[in-house]
This record gives structure tokens, C-alpha cells and sequence, in this order.
């Protein structure tokens, strides 16, 4: 009576066709009116199954043959005025719904077992006790028999957990949630191109290329799998059910970066704030339909969620999702740990971010400044921290181990990056009236003096600054120029710095200074190019046509020297004119007083080498010089 009656095969290997498992010979003849369901058999109802507002007229002795718990309930009524036999059954898993296909099953009547009824099929056949004890080929041993085929698609396994969700209690009791999360999870991990297991986006015709068992048939299908075949069809799961899938998948060696991307696939699907193109899409109403309610609080506590779960390897998850989600978090007023988690994501490959994705909207209640300048300097604080930790030391410049040196080589890379990235962000919060000098300076000193390279985006940053803050003392100027390195000005930078009225008087004095050194500097080296040049007059006749080109680079560099030494008159004509009121004078002979004599320079520092000492010897005697000319006692 209970045999298999399989008009097709019971597993359709292929993403338009669900398994499924034919049972029962006799017609259907339980009927629905209204709120009952009827049995029309000929014969008056004996029992009646009562299931919240749904009542089951039924028959006893169907019903007792499969059901130990009906045999005992049944078993246990009596009535005193003779009426037919009433049984509440309003736990049963998955409702009237499931229980109308269990009494089908109890009259023999054709039934269809699916991915779709499978689950509920099972918890309810467990609640009501329906083991082979009642009856050969009872309703549990069917269903554990169609499982072992629902778990050989990928498809079908997925139906099957979704629905776990409307009976989750019942469903772990039997196994049920973890035996469909583990298949889930070795196809995952597996290529299904490799098996026929049916993926997201496969043509209508690719049902030919595999047999009903999901054997390949041979014949090479067009079809191209990709890593994130999967995403789509598990962000449509609980995150309860999701999360532990995620975790089936790490056991089994999944990388991270597909990891990670499932995690963000699903972000962007459940959490609509953290999507700006989330209204506007239209092409997957049935997964946003669900999410589209869900309160700024839930997505808040969705998010956290979705961060713990987030893998902890640097570069796994791209640094401009970690801020986007950082940004949303930040909106939907997430925990401090939450945001305290992100800012270290960020900071540990913050050198992989851009000026568009650090400019954080400031969403305190205090709203002080455009931008949230705080979170950016923790960023960068925690980045700096890290780097150095790679380092082993302050200056990475420093290491003397092979590895340490490539290490070190690579963080200074890796500083020099962010050096621009935070130079970038300066100059564009500059503007910003509301942005304190302490605050401003505070980001600035984050990056060392040896992660940048240039401080000409600096200076363009401290320009912005003094430019939109007029008010700031002379004091409060000098404090921020302290931190730009004069030396590293390039030859533009400098110039316009010279001319710079908003820079603080002793800063336009040392870019003139280290200008005119420089400027000194490279004349020394000219000349001395071009007395090499003339000197190699006895070389081989081979080398004759090398030796002309080197005489048109000395006549080039002789007329290089010659604009710099106008370059250099103009200087001096600067400086004169800064001279020529008594207040001006009275600065310059304080900060300018008589150079020392050379017994008492300043020994070279222990450690350099003898190139190096000489070097720096010769740097003082140009300072003495350039002082000198400064008062105007040397001027020839």
C-alpha cells in the first residue's frame, strides 16, 4: 500500500527539477470546507484532530496503526455522553499544514515527499511517534530515506534547510539542520562542475549535458563556474544558519577571500543601509523583500553580528567595504567594540585605502566638524602601531637582519602610502572652519619625519589651513610648521613657501636658509662635474665621441649654474627687503647672532662615517657663511 509509485526518477540532477518521492495508491479523499477537512470514506468520523482553528474529522483506526502518540491519546479519551473522541495537537511541527499530509499518509492516499515538506514531514513523523513499531515503512523511515537523495543536490539541500527554519527546534532534535549544513558545505568547497551540482545562472540547456544521476554524460558543457556560484542562494538564510554554514566551510580549508566574500554578498543583501543602490534595485525583490523591514535596530545588531564573523587575515576583506561597513555602522549607532573592531580592520591595511573612502561623515550629536577627524587619526594610530610592531623599531631604516630589512623595506612602503593618503585627507579637511589647530596638528604628527619622502603635499595641506583659519596667532602657526621637514621641500614648494605671507616668519627664514644651501650644494656638484669633464682629455680614441657629449652636459651645466646663481641674487633681494623696517631688523638679530667659531661647531655624532663627518663639517661652514650674509658683513 505504502510502496514507492515513481512515475519519473526520484532525484532530478539539475536546477529545474526538485527530488522528489511518490508514496500511497489510494485517491485523495480528504476534502476542505472552510476550517475542516473531511475524510470521505462512507463511513462517519470517529475522531476529531484539532489543530488551533483547524479541525481534522478523521477516523480512529488509520491513525492508531501509524501513531503511537495517537494510539496513547486516543487510547486515553473518554466521554461520558458517548460524543466521537477529540485531540489537541496544536504542537505539532509544522502545523495543520503538515498534519493534512500526515493524514494522508495514515489512509494511504497519494502523496507527493519534496525538498519543500520533507523537513516538516520528519519532525512531525518524530512528534507523533511514527516508527517502523506502527507499521512497516512508516512515515520516518520515508523520509530518512528521501534525505540521503535531497543531500545529493545542492539545491534540494538548500530548499531543505530553509525550511528547518519553521520547525529549527524539532528539526536539530532530529539531525536534520546539521546533516543539511554539512552537505551544503562539501559542495561549497568542492567544484560542482566537477559533480553536475546545480549552480545559480546555468542555461536551459544544460540539463542535457548531464544524466538524471548527475553524472557528467561526457559532452562538454559551455557553462564556466565561478567562486561565488554560492553566495547568492545562502544570503537568503537566517544569519543563525548562515553563520554556521560559514563555519562548516572554514573547518573544511575554504579560503578566506571566498569566505569573505559570501560574508559581504550577504551583508549587502540584509543590511539595506549598507547598500546606496538598495531602493533602486529592482532585479531581487524576492531576497530584499524580507530585509526591506527590518528596524535600524536589527540591521544594528546584524551588522555586529556580521563583523565577528568577518575573517581576521590582513587584505582578506578590501579595505573599502571595511569602511563603507564602518561608515553604516557609525549610522546605525552600533556598539563601541563593533566600531573599535572596524577602526583595526581598517588600520592593519590602511595603506590599501583612498582619500574618498576615509572621508567619514561626522554623525556625533556634537557635529563640531564635517568629517570625523578622531576616527581617522585612531585609524592611522593603530596602523603606525602595527607597522612599527613589523619593524621591531622606531625606524625601520635601522634593522641589520635580512628578513628585518625586507620587513622594514616593505612597512616604509607601506608608511610612505599612508603619509600621502593622510596628507590627502588633511588638505581636504582643511577648509573646514570648525577644525581646531590641536586637532589638525595632532593627524599630522601621527605620520614620522622618514615615512615622508616629499612634504609637498604637506605644505599644500598646511596652506589650506592658514589660508581658512586667519586667526590662528603666531604661535599656534609655528607649532604647525614645526612639523614640515624644510629640507624635503622641492624646489617649487619652497619658492612659494619663501613668498608665503600666512607661514610664520621663522618658518619663510628656514626655507630660505635650507634654499640657499641647497642652492650651494648643487653648484659645488656642477662644478665639480664639469672639472672632471675637462680633465679626461687623454682617453682612447674609442672614447672620443663619449667625450664631445660630455662637453655640450658641461656647456649645459655651466648655464644650469649661472641660473642659479640669479635664482640666488633673487633670494637675497627677498631677504632684504623683509629687513627694512626695525622690528623686522630686531627678529633677524635674534634669531641670527654671530656664528660661532669653528673650535666650537659641533663634533660630528659618534658613529658616521668619515664620508659623513666631512659632510657634515662642510653643511656647518655653509650655515656660518649663510648667517653672515644674512647680517650683511659679507657682501661682496
Amino acid at each position: 500500500m505504502h510502496a514507492n509509485q515513481q512515475e519519473t526518477p526520484p532525484y532530478q540532477a539539475n536546477s529545474y527539477y526538485m527530488a522528489c518521492m511518490r508514496i500511497g495508491s489510494k485517491s485523495d479523499s480528504l476534502r476542505r470546507e472552510g476550517q475542516t477537512w473531511i475524510c470521505s470514506s462512507g463511513l462517519a468520523s470517529d475522531v476529531t484532530i484539532d489543530i488551533g482553528d483547524i479541525s481534522f474529522y478523521l477516523h480512529k483506526f488509520p491513525l492508531i496503526s501509524r501513531s503511537g502518540l495517537l494510539e496513547k491519546l486516543i487510547g486515553e479519551f473518554t466521554s461520558e455522553d458517548g460524543s466521537s473522541c477529540i485531540v489537541r495537537l496544536d504542537e505539532v511541527p509544522g502545523g495543520s499544514k503538515a498534519f493534512e499530509l500526515v493524514a494522508k499518509f495514515c489512509y494511504g492516499m497519494k502523496l507527493e515527499i519534496n525538498p519543500s515538506n520533507v523537513v516538516s514531514l520528519r519532525c512531525a513523523g518524530e512528534y507523533l511517534e511514527m516508527t517502523e513499531e506502527y507499521g512497516e515503512g512508516n512515515l520516518i523511515a520515508q523520509t530518512e530515506a528521501f534525505f540521503s537523495e535531497v543531500f545529493s543536490s545542492w539545491t534540494d539541500s538548500m530548499q531543505a534547510l530553509v525550511t528547518c527554519e519553521e520547525v529549527l527546534e524539532q528539526a536539530e532534535e532530529a539531525h536534520v539542520v546539521s546533516r543539511c549544513i554539512n552537505s551544503l558545505a562539501i559542495k561549497a568547497c568542492s567544484d560542482p562542475s566537477l559533480f553536475g551540482w546545480p549552480v545559480s545562472g546555468q542555461s536551459k540547456n544544460s540539463k542535457e549535458k548531464s544524466l538524471w544521476n548527475g553524472i557528467s554524460s561526457g559532452s562538454k558543457s559551455q557553462i564556466t563556474t565561478a567562486d561565488d556560484w554560492w553566495y547568492e542562494d545562502v544570503s537568503s538564510l537566517s544569519f543563525s544558519l548562515y553563520k554556521r554554514l560559514i563555519k562548516a566551510v572554514e573547518a573544511r580549508g575554504m579560503k578566506p577571500e571566498r569566505v569573505s566574500g559570501s560574508i559581504m554578498f550577504y551583508a549587502r543583501t540584509n543590511i539595506p543601509l549598507l547598500n546606496k543602490q538598495a531602493e533602486k534595485d529592482t532585479t531581487k525583490q524576492g531576497s530584499e523583500a524580507s530585509t526591506a523591514l527590518l528596524s535600524e535596530v536589527d540591521q544594528g545588531n546584524l551588522l555586529e553580528d556580521i563583523v565577528n564573523l568577518l575573517p581576521t587575515q590582513k587584505g582578506v576583506t578590501p579595505t573599502k567595504f571595511l569602511l563603507r561597513l564602518l561608515k553604516t555602522a557609525m549610522n546605525l549607532h552600533c556598539n563601541p567594540p563593533c566600531l573599535e573592531n572596524l577602526e583595526k580592520r581598517v588600520g592593519v591595511q590602511l595603506d590599501q585605502a583612498t582619500l574618498v573612502d576615509l572621508l567619514i561623515p561626522n554623525t556625533g550629536f556634537a557635529l563640531e566638524t564635517l568629517y570625523d577627524i578622531d576616527c581617522v587619526q585612531r585609524i592611522a594610530d593603530h596602523f603606525m602601531k602595527m607597522q612599527l610592531g613589523v619593524s621591531g623599531t622606531s625606524s625601520p631604516i635601522t634593522a641589520e637582519d635580512g628578513v628585518q630589512l625586507i620587513n622594514a623595506s616593505e612597512s616604509i612602503a607601506s608608511m610612505t602610502l599612508v603619509a600621502e593618503l593622510i596628507d590627502s585627507y588633511l588638505a581636504e579637511v582643511a577648509p573646514d572652519v570648525n577644525v581646531k589647530a590641536p586637532k589638525f596638528q595632532a593627524l599630522a604628527a601621527v605620520i614620522p619625519d622618514y615615512a615622508r619622502p616629499r612634504y609637498d603635499a604637506f605644505y599644500h595641506a598646511v596652506d589650506i589651513y592658514l589660508k581658512a583659519h586667519p586667526w590662528l596667532t603666531e604661535s599656534e602657526r609655528e607649532q604647525i610648521c614645526r612639523l614640515m621637514n624644510c629640507q624635503k621641500l622641492s624646489l617649487e614648494a619652497s619658492t612659494h613657501a619663501a613668498q608665503n605671507e600666512r607661514l610664520p616668519l621663522r618658518m619663510v627664514v628656514q626655507v630660505l636658509f635650507f634654499e640657499q644651501l641647497r642652492l650651494r650644494t648643487q653648484i659645488s656638484g656642477w662644478f665639480f662635474l664639469s672639472d672632471n669633464l675637462d680633465s679626461s682629455q687623454n682617453r682612447d680614441q674609442d672614447e672620443i665621441v663619449d667625450q664631445d657629449r660630455a662637453l655640450v652636459v658641461a656647456g649645459d651645466v655651466r648655464n644650469r649654474v649661472s641660473e642659479l646663481e640669479k635664482e640666488y641674487q633673487t633670494m637675497k633681494k627677498e631677504i632684504q627687503k623683509m629687513t627694512k623696517t626695525k622690528k623686522k631688523w630686531s627678529i633677524f638679530s635674534k634669531m641670527f647672532a654671530r656664528p660661532k667659531p669653528r673650535a666650537q661647531l659641533i663634533q660630528p655624532k659618534s658613529g658616521l662615517t668619515k664620508v659623513q663627518q666631512s659632510s657634515l663639517l662642510k653643511t656647518q661652514e655653509l650655515e656660518n657663511t649663510k648667517f653672515t650674509d644674512l647680517d650683511g658683513t659679507n657682501q661682496n
